[in-house]
C-alpha cells in the first residue's frame, strides 16, 4: 500500500487484494477448462463484501447461498438467478418465496418437511421448484470438529437409508422437479483422500439408484471444502485447484448428461484478505508479554471460535532479525479474545501495524458489534491504487 500512508489507514480494517482474487479466479478457470460439465458456485457465506461479490460474479461463477439475505446480495452483485443455489437446514417461508420469485436455479433440500413446504409454497405461487436432495454421506473429514458436516451425527442432510424414499416422494409432487443430489463433508480440508472417499460414496449411491430404476439425477453437487494454507500463506497464495478437481475427474463415475457442481468459498477468497490492526500497548506481564491491538474477536472470531491459526507479521516498517514472543490479544472483555499465543515478532512499539493474514474468508462476514464496537472498515487494493500484494 505504497500510496496510502500508514497514519491514514483506519484500523481495524480488512484489506482485499483484488489482484490475488483475479489470479485465483483465473486458476479455477484453468483447472476446470477441460470439464464442460463442471459448474462452480461461490459460497457467499465466506465473504459477502459487495465489491468482492461483483468481481466473482463478473468471472462467471454462480452463487451458493444459505439465507434469503445472501440471495439478495448475490442478485444485487450481478449473479444470474439461474446460477444461484439455495442451501441450509432452516429455510423460512419468506426465503423460499424470495427464491421462487427470483427464479433461482436450485434448492438444496435437507428434509421431508422442508420438501413439503417448498411444494406447498411453489403451488401457491404457481411456480415449480428445482431441487437437489442433500444426502449425508457419513464421510469424515480431517478438519476441525465444528466444521465437519458429513457425519451421521451432524444436523445436515438426509440419511443415506432414506434416499430412495425422499426421491420417490418428490417425484409424486406437482410443484417439485427433482434434479439431483447434493453433498458436503466439511470445510478447510487439505487431505484429498477425504474428497476421494466422497467420490466413492457417491458412486455407490448412484449404483443403488440405478438398481431401483430411479433416473433423473442430472446434477451431482459435491459441495466445497477445499482448504488454504494458513501457516505459510505467502508460499501458497492459490489453493491446489488442479489436484482438487482432478480427484473428482479421476474417481467420480458420472452417467451420460450429468453435471458436477462445486461450492467453493474459502478457497476463492481466503488468501486475498488481510486484517490490519494497530498495536495499542505492549504489556510486560510476569509470565507473558502481550501485544494489545485494536482488533478483536469482533473483527475476526475464528481463533476464538475454532482455535484457528492465522499467520501474523509486522506490516509497514522494516525490522532487524531480533524476535520476541508475544501473546497477540484484542480489547474485548473475553479471555478468549486472543489471536495467537507465543507469536514470534520483531520488537513492537505502540502504533505498529500488524497484518493478520488469510482473513478473507469468515472474517468480515462474521464480524459483530459486541461491546458496541463498530464494524470494521474495508479497503481493496484497487481503492488504494496499488496492485502490489500486501
Amino acid at each position: 500500500m505504497a500510496h496510502t500512508p500508514q497514519h491514514d489507514i483506519h484500523t481495524p480494517c480488512y484489506v482485499y487484494d483484488m489482484h490475488l482474487l483475479d489470479t485465483t479466479l483465473q486458476a479455477i478457470r484453468a483447472a476446470t477448462a477441460g470439464h464442460e460439465n463442471y459448474h462452480i458456485h461461490y459460497a457467499v457465506k465466506a465473504n459477502a463484501n459487495p465489491i468482492v461479490l461483483r468481481r466473482i460474479a463478473q468471472a462467471g461463477l454462480g452463487a451458493d447461498c444459505v439465507s434469503g439475505g445472501e440471495i439478495r446480495a448475490a442478485l444485487q452483485a450481478g449473479f444470474p438467478a439461474q446460477s444461484i443455489v439455495y442451501a441450509g437446514v432452516g429455510k423460512a417461508d419468506w426465503e423460499i418465496e424470495l427464491g421462487l420469485e427470483a427464479g433461482i436455479g436450485l434448492f438444496n433440500v435437507e428434509s421431508i418437511p422442508e420438501l413439503e413446504i417448498i411444494n406447498q409454497i411453489a403451488g401457491r405461487m404457481r411456480r415449480r421448484a428445482n431441487i437437489c436432495f442433500r444426502i449425508n454421506p457419513d464421510v469424515g473429514a480431517h478438519t476441525h470438529a465444528n466444521i465437519t458436516t458429513g457425519l451421521a451425527e451432524n444436523k445436515f442432510g438426509i440419511a443415506m437409508s432414506d434416499m430412495e424414499a425422499v426421491i420417490s416422494a418428490a417425484l409424486q409432487m406437482d410443484n417439485i422437479h427433482f434434479a439431483g443430489l447434493h453433498f458436503h463433508i466439511g470445510s478447510q480440508i487439505l487431505d484429498m483422500d477425504d474428497f476421494a472417499a466422497l467420490a466413492r460414496r457417491i458412486n455407490q449411491l448412484q449404483e443403488r439408484l440405478a438398481d431401483e430404476g430411479i433416473t433423473g439425477v442430472r446434477i451431482i453437487n459435491v459441495g466445497g471444502g477445499l482448504g488454504i494454507d494458513y501457516e505459510t500463506p505467502h508460499q501458497h497464495p492459490v489453493p491446489a485447484f488442479d489436484t482438487y478437481f482432478d480427484t473428482y475427474a479421476r474417481l467420480l463415475k458420472l452417467h451420460p448428461g450429468q453435471e458436477v457442481h462445486f461450492e467453493l468459498g474459502r478457497a476463492v477468497v481466503g488468501q486475498m484478505g488481510t486484517l490490519l490492526t494497530r498495536v495499542l500497548y505492549i504489556k510486560e506481564g510476569h509470565v507473558k508479554r502481550f501485544a494489545i491491538v485494536d482488533a478483536g474477536m469482533t473483527e475476526l472470531i475464528r481463533p476464538a471460535l475454532y482455535g484457528a491459526h492465522h499467520h501474523i507479521e509486522l506490516f509497514g516498517r522494516t525490522a532487524g532479525n531480533e524476535q520476541l514472543t508475544y501473546d497477540v490479544v484484542g480489547p474485548i472483555c473475553e479471555s478468549s479474545d486472543v489471536f495467537q499465543k507465543d507469536c514470534p515478532l520483531p520488537p513492537l512499539q505502540r502504533g505498529d501495524l500488524l497484518a493478520i493474514r488469510s482473513a478473507g474468508a469468515y472474517g468480515e462476514t462474521m464480524a459483530s458489534q459486541y461491546n458496541c464496537r463498530p464494524l470494521p472498515t474495508t479497503y481493496t487494493t484497487d481503492e488504494l491504487n496499488t496492485q502490489n500484494p500486501l
